[in-house]
């Protein structure tokens, strides 16, 4: 019997210093005229959380373990790159993706018009359904201040 593991990623990343204006990346596409996040990679949080879920719940690590500073050639690397990396380590090591679902914590920017096209996106770099869901913290906290961007997320994958 096949039983399904699940996990759990978190990512935080602030906002880039107005001195240092960086593109912003987040759930797989740039939202033009938006301040960009912080990062070693692009700051895409919703990936960097959906690649940490995914290692949750295979073992596999987590996203310092895979990508973390100390590896320079991720350094600006997509969180798109990320999630197909991390897709690619789960199956080598024996599992198969059932999904993932991501909460996006923040906010700026409006997320809702871009949904369907962040999910195919992540979905495609994952190999299996990706589902993003966005919230405010009705102004608490540093995504309330709106000095950052947070994401949750979950995993299923079954042992083959």
């Amino acid at each position: 019997m096949q039983i399904p593991r699940t996990g759990i990623g978190f990512d935080v990343h602030a906002f880039a210093s107005e001195d240092k204006p960086r593109p912003l990346w987040l759930a797989g596409l740039e939202w033009p005229g938006e301040r960009g996040l912080a990062g070693h990679s692009d700051g895409d949080a919703v990936a960097h959380a959906a690649a940490d879920a995914l290692f949750s719940a295979s073992g596999t690590g987590d996203l310092g373990t895979n990508f973390g500073i100390d590896r320079p050639e991720y350094a600006r690397a997509s969180g798109v790159t990320l999630l197909i990396e991390a897709a690619r380590i789960v199956r080598e090591a024996g599992f198969e993706i059932g999904n993932v679902a991501v909460q996006l914590v923040g906010n700026r920017p409006r997320f809702t018009p871009r949904r369907e096209e962040a999910e195919t996106i992540l979905s495609g770099a994952v190999g299996a359904p990706v589902t993003v869901s966005a919230t405010t913290s009705d102004g608490l906290g540093f995504t309330g201040r709106g000095e950052g961007i947070a994401a949750i997320a979950t995993a299923v994958v079954v042992c083959v």
